[in-house]
């Protein structure tokens, strides 16, 4: 498959797979590594790694932003051939262990295939694994508070309402904020350009994900690095009025 790197800082690059995004960040030798794509993007994204001039066991971990298919496609291989920790927030965990599904089902896609954009999509990333459910038994939680003692510091803010454990990942040396499904910048069925939120049935409760952008308004990072779309430059107060401004206009 192809892949299109972006580098968005001198050392955080963000990769785009399958409709989704993978980011790495770099301090020396080492990295962290932000989601982990759809399985079908596991190649891809080892690839991706050594185009940068690493090996994979540079990896020190996985900060998972929430544990939907094409998040954690990779845990799986990246823990069972290097020993690749994968974090998340604590509320998240029953979704990589397999205990709860708090995602768009096949039903809800196919309601919405007559759609050329939805079906181009599905095909695509069904292709790619999207209709299995990856578990993750290795999953962990990250710790309580404070930033993360990995590349780039990177600094968790919980921010439920895509899933019940679903976070965001400051780098505040960088000025980014990895915002992964919470804040978006575009997909393959949407409509919108810009900063936005997901479409309604992607979402556990889109009530509480509206009311997640007010923590990362108050994020002070000039670059947001989403989940899915192109990174994006400007203050995240804008980013948010920018999404709640397109939201009537959502494919529900």
């Amino acid at each position: 498959m192809t892949t299109t790197l972006y580098q968005v800082t001198r050392d955080v690059f963000c990769v785009q797979g399958t409709a989704v995004n993978w980011i790495l960040v770099r301090e020396g030798r080492d990295l962290t590594l932000i989601d982990a794509g759809y399985p079908g993007d596991t190649d891809a994204l080892e690839a991706s790694v050594r185009s940068l001039g690493h090996r994979v066991e540079d990896i020190r971990a996985v900060l998972v932003t929430h544990a939907h298919v094409d998040h954690i496609g990779a845990l799986g291989r990246l823990h069972e051939r290097y020993g690749i920790a994968a974090l998340m927030h604590p509320d998240e965990l029953p979704n990589a262990l397999g205990q709860t599904h708090e995602s768009a089902t096949p039903a809800d896609v196919a309601r919405r295939a007559w759609r050329p954009s939805v079906l181009r999509w599905s095909l695509a990333i069904t292709r790619a694994g999207a209709t299995g459910h990856p578990v993750v038994p290795h999953a962990r939680a990250y710790p309580d508070s404070g930033a993360l003692d990995l590349p780039g510091r990177p600094q968790p803010l919980h921010v439920a309402g895509h899933t019940s454990g679903s976070s965001v990942y400051v780098l505040d040396s960088a000025g980014v904020v990895v915002t992964g499904d919470a804040l978006v910048t575009g997909h393959p069925i949407s409509a919108i350009t810009g900063p936005q939120l997901l479409p309604d049935f992607f979402t556990l409760d889109p009530g509480r994900a509206d009311a997640a952008l007010d923590v990362l308004a108050g994020v002070e990072a000039d670059v947001l690095v989403p989940g899915h779309g192109t990174p994006w430059r400007g203050e995240m107060a804008t980013a948010v009025e920018h999404a709640r401004r397109t939201a009537p206009r959502r494919l529900r």
